[in-house]
C-alpha cells in the first residue's frame, strides 16, 4: 500500500488516476441520468468544457450544459453553454427549469464552512435533482497539491511549502500573502460535513486502495436505479 501510495503522490501517475477515476464516477452518474426523460436540462456549477469533453458526454442529443463560472468561458461546442454566477447565489435558476444541478470538485474550494452551506443550499433550490462530488478529507492524498499528508499538516507549514514549491497541480507562490489565500481557500470536507450539507441524501462513495478517496451526494432521481 505504502508503495502505492507514493505512486499516487508523482504528478503522471496522479493525472492518469483521476481521469480513471473521473470516468467511473461518470459512469453512475449517466446511470442516474438514464431515469431523466429527455431533453434534460443539466447546470454545471464550476464546471469546464473540457471536463464533459473528457467523459464523452458533449453533443449528446437532448442534453443541453450550462456551465456557471465566477469568470466568462467562450464556448463554440454544440450543447453547452456558460454563464456568469457566484456559486453561493444563483438568482436566475427558476427561470432557467433546470433538470439536473452537477457539480465536480467545486464545493471544497469555496474555503469555509459558511460558504461551502450556502452552496449546498443553491444547488439543492436550482433543481429536483443533484449530483454533487467532493475529495474525501481523511484521504491520506491531498488531491489538489498530490502530496501525502497535505491537508493534515499546520496551516503556516502548508503556506510554506507552497511558497517554496511546485505541488501536484498546483505552481509556486513566493508570495506569503498569496500562499496563505491559496492554502486557505481549500477546505475538504468529512463524511459527516456532507451529509449534513445535504440532510436526506445518498452517498456514492469512490474507493482505492480500500480507503475512500472521495464522496458523492445525490438526491432526486428513482432508488430502484441508484441502488442497483
Amino acid at each position: 500500500m505504502t508503495r502505492a501510495i507514493r505512486r499516487l503522490s508523482d504528478h503522471r501517475d496522479a493525472a492518469s488516476f483521476a481521469a480513471r477515476a473521473r470516468r467511473r464516477r461518470f459512469a453512475f452518474f449517466q446511470q442516474l441520468l438514464q431515469t431523466v426523460p429527455k431533453p434534460v436540462r443539466i447546470l454545471d456549477v464550476g464546471g469546464t468544457p473540457e471536463y464533459w469533453q473528457e467523459v464523452g458526454f458533449v453533443g449528446t442529443p437532448g442534453v443541453e450544459i450550462t456551465l456557471l463560472n465566477l469568470k466568462p468561458l467562450s464556448i463554440l461546442t454544440e450543447g453547452l453553454s456558460a454563464v456568469v454566477g457566484d456559486a453561493t447565489h444563483v438568482p436566475f435558476v427558476r427561470e432557467r427549469g433546470f433538470d439536473v444541478v452537477f457539480s465536480n470538485s467545486v464545493i471544497e474550494h469555496l474555503g469555509d464552512w459558511e460558504q461551502q452551506r450556502r452552496m449546498a443550499e443553491e444547488v439543492q433550490r436550482a433543481g429536483p435533482r443533484y449530483f454533487v462530488q467532493t475529495p474525501n478529507y481523511h484521504f491520506p492524498i491531498e488531491p489538489h497539491f498530490v502530496f501525502v499528508g497535505f491537508h493534515w499538516l499546520p496551516a503556516a507549514m502548508r503556506i510554506w511549502l507552497v511558497q517554496r514549491f511546485d505541488l501536484g497541480w498546483s505552481r509556486r507562490r513566493p508570495n506569503a500573502a498569496e500562499a496563505r489565500r491559496f492554502v486557505q481557500s481549500i477546505r475538504l470536507l468529512r463524511k459527516q460535513e456532507l451529509l449534513e450539507l445535504f440532510p436526506g441524501a445518498d452517498l456514492y462513495e469512490e474507493k482505492v486502495l480500500g480507503m475512500v478517496k472521495s464522496f458523492a451526494v445525490y438526491r432526486g432521481w428513482r432508488h430502484d436505479i441508484a441502488d442497483a
